[in-house]
């Protein structure tokens, strides 16, 4: 089901040596970020969705910086289709099924049970959700833009981790034994969560090729994110943390159990440290769910996701329509039933991405929004077999190559663990983590093909674009100004 490119010449058999690249200098032999027009608008656009900073200011936000940033990349992407990638996007599996759950998601709003909320909510958000992750896509040509969008998320992650330490403040809230973060703008605790657990592998990936200061700085980020995790206070936080750490542990290729087991004590004790007061006793309450509100409460996790289960079985095919949720809780919802109803009557939140795609885009949607989560755990790993492992010790652009094959996995655990506890199967992490799949598919193909090229230059050969070795192509011939695709 996932595309894999076939790059069986890589795969370490006869003639794996054959395109070994030879040594070069520390100074050629270094990843920098690309800073042409778009890759700058994009870059500051990923920073602003992902970190939010600009809401902390809000003269800074009465310009809407990030609508005009996106605006700005898409008129100028258009007018210079020199600076996007030649490969058809919509073919790779991660950005179809993207595409998929955009029309799927106009489908559901048609049938839904309200179209105009529906509707207003695909404009206003699920659009710019959609077209951001594809614009990223198609503008990561080689394996230096994909660095540079993901150094974009990292400084994110950054950026909100400062946030949280020195500005954020922390309250003791409800329900609750541990004083936690508080007024965070647009993200709550739980969904701070979220975006750290995928920017945590990210960072590690940064710091497994960059050198000297910048993996001083990565390192401060990497505790930044470990303490923001313990002062959220959450506790699907913590469990996405420990999927992270065993994720990485076991799935991560070409580093040293040693080197591992230092990463895990350093994010650790740094989680400890940063542990506010009655942390741990909030976390020890996961081991005896039944005492918890989210086990009997009316508007518990547990009630909750059975209502959610309710109206997928109620709209099996499309669903409450996209974004209805939580006005399914106060319309049709067994809590308006006055014998059920005790107290202010709540439009809950699914808090839940999976019940969240299931009773918003029903079964079908479901399956899409699924396969896209799981998928992006499998297809990297499965790239990673086509690999070499001696990449390991190739330049600096095959070891970010090799090494997103196995963070890129991980950070995909650390979204499909956290998004379990939150609404956030239509915000951006998820997407943004299909376009890096999909930009990896190209860096890989063209980092690879170009050295077969090279290499058949150095004999002074000519060499037809079937000849590349490891790739599939969908037609018997190419034609002329196209270009291999990966194997879908």
């Amino acid at each position: 089901m996932y595309a894999t490119a076939r790059l069986s010449s890589f795969s370490g058999g006869r003639g794996a040596s054959a395109h070994s690249s030879p040594k070069v200098g520390a100074a050629a032999d270094r990843l920098a970020l690309v800073r042409d027009p778009l890759r700058i608008a994009l870059f500051i656009l990923t920073v602003l969705t992902i970190s939010r900073v600009h809401q902390h200011y809000p003269i800074l936000e009465k310009f809407r910086p990030a609508l005009l940033l996106f605006l700005a990349s898409v008129g100028y992407a258009y007018l210079n289709p020199r600076y996007l990638t030649r490969t058809n996007v919509l073919g790779i599996w991660p950005m179809r099924i993207t595409a998929m759950l955009g029309v799927w998601a106009c489908c559901t709003a048609a049938f839904g049970i309200s179209l105009g909320a529906s509707a207003i909510f695909i404009l206003s958000t699920y659009v710019k959700v959609l077209v951001y992750g594809i614009l990223i896509a198609v503008s990561i040509r080689h394996v230096r833009d994909l660095f540079t969008f993901v150094w974009a998320y990292v400084l994110s992650c950054g950026i909100l981790a400062f946030f949280s330490i020195f500005v954020f403040g922390i309250s003791k809230s409800t329900n609750s034994h541990v004083s936690r973060l508080s007024n965070l703008y647009t993200y709550d605790s739980n969904d701070l969560c979220v975006v750290m657990m995928v920017g945590l592998p990210l960072t590690l990936l940064l710091l497994s090729v960059e050198r000297g200061k910048k993996r001083a700085f990565l390192t401060l980020i990497l505790i930044g994110i470990a303490v923001t995790v313990a002062r959220s206070g959450s506790r699907g936080g913590f469990i996405g943390f420990i999927a992270v750490a065993a994720a990485a542990l076991f799935l991560v290729n070409g580093v040293s159990a040693g080197k591992r087991l230092v990463v895990l004590v350093v994010t650790l004790v740094s989680l400890a440290v940063g542990a506010p007061p009655g942390y741990w006793e909030q976390m020890q309450t996961i081991m005896t769910p039944k005492q918890d509100y989210n086990y009997y409460d009316r508007d518990g996790r547990k009630a909750v996701m059975q209502r959610g289960l309710g109206y997928m079985k109620s709209y099996p095919v499309f669903g409450l329509g996209i974004s209805n949720f939580e006005r399914a809780e106060c319309t049709i919802s067994p809590k308006i039933n006055p014998t059920y109803t005790t107290g202010p009557l709540r439009c809950t939140a699914p808090h839940n991405s999976y019940v969240q795609a299931g009773a918003e885009m029903g079964i079908p949607g479901l399956l899409m929004w699924a396969s896209l989560v799981v998928g992006l755990i499998v297809a990297p790993l499965r790239l990673r077999r086509r690999l070499r492992r001696s990449l390991l010790r190739g330049t600096t652009e095959e070891r970010f190559i090799y090494g997103a094959t196995s963070y890129f996995p991980v950070a995909a655990v650390g979204f499909a663990v956290t998004s379990f506890f939150v609404s956030f199967a239509w915000m951006d992490p998820l997407y943004l983590l299909a376009a890096f799949m999909t930009g990896l598919y190209i860096a890989a193909r063209v980092q690879f093909s170009q050295k077969a090229v090279d290499a058949a230059a150095s004999r002074s050969t000519v060499i037809s674009p079937t000849a590349v070795p490891g790739w599939r192509v969908r037609h018997s011939a190419l034609r002329a100004g196209t270009q291999a695709e990966p194997g879908t």
